[in-house]
């Protein structure tokens, strides 16, 4: 498994945990997190055994946003990452999920601050989990600055206008309950606790048809700003060919013998 200094990698049984680890400064984002982080996207979707992917933080913190000293990284330390961007000057990009997007279900567990850069990785995950003291938020205009990790195109698609707008004008906190209200998260749950709901979700969803699962979470992106005729006819096309899978087959034989499925990506 790979992982850096300031990102750990570790299973947990078929779902990889990719921790932000640099609590020492709320885990705002290095060069060394994100290139840990790009590597760790590119890990869970190269392994057929991982089915899903879980995005946590360290020491009660989510992600702070960027810290563009830690960005320019140590001259001894920093100089193999700044190599990582120099071959591909996209990847802080893709690391942040800006530019990628992992195949796998993508499961953010969240407590502590999760502003600026936080909350725009934050959109770019497929499920959101949050301690009930977490903090949402994009205070860049506050600090003059424009948040370009994405919000200004997915936040108005994945919550109400209005409040998108608020969140990105205002550049005010917002609770872990006004986020679950708005939409920006899915469960609200007590402190300390956002990274086993969000373990068990993943074990909800590993213990689904993988390939199914796949063809589901593309489609759901394929045919998000399409018309819906459009949409109709390519969830078809990546819908049909599931049910020729072996997996599928499974699924119904095992439902038949009442008994759990023993899916094999086929």
């Amino acid at each position: 498994m790979g992982g850096t200094e300031h990102l750990t990698v570790q299973r947990e049984g078929a779902t990889l945990v990719l921790t932000l680890n640099r609590p020492d400064a709320r885990n705002a984002l290095s060069l060394a997190m994100l290139v840990g982080l790009y590597d760790g996207w590119l890990e869970a979707d190269a392994d057929d055994t991982v089915r899903s992917i879980v995005l946590t933080g360290a020491g009660g913190a989510f992600c702070a946003g960027m810290d563009l000293k830690a960005l320019a990284g140590d001259r001894m330390q920093g100089q193999r990452y700044r190599d990582r961007l120099k071959d591909d000057p996209d990847l802080h990009w893709k690391a942040m999920l800006r530019h990628h997007r992992p195949r796998k279900p993508v499961i953010a567990a969240v407590e502590g601050h999760c502003v600026a850069g936080g909350t725009e990785i934050l959109q770019g995950t497929d499920i959101r989990v949050a301690g009930e003291s977490a903090t949402f938020g994009l205070f860049e205009v506050r600090r003059g600055l424009f948040p370009i990790g994405g919000s200004t195109v997915r936040l108005q698609r994945q919550i109400p206008r209005t409040h998108a707008l608020e969140m990105l004008l205002t550049g005010r906190p917002y609770s872990a309950r006004e986020a679950a209200g708005i939409g920006l998260i899915g469960h609200v749950v007590p402190d300390g606790t956002a990274l086993a709901e969000a373990l068990e979700i993943a074990e909800r969803i590993n213990a689904c048809g993988p390939l199914a699962v796949e063809a589901v979470k593309a489609s759901v992106y394929e045919t998000a700003e399409m018309t819906e005729t459009d949409g109709l006819a390519a969830e078809l096309t990546r819908g049909w060919p599931v049910f020729d899978t072996a997996d599928a087959k499974e699924g119904a034989r095992a439902f038949a013998e009442k008994r759990p499925p023993v899916y094999k990506r086929a």
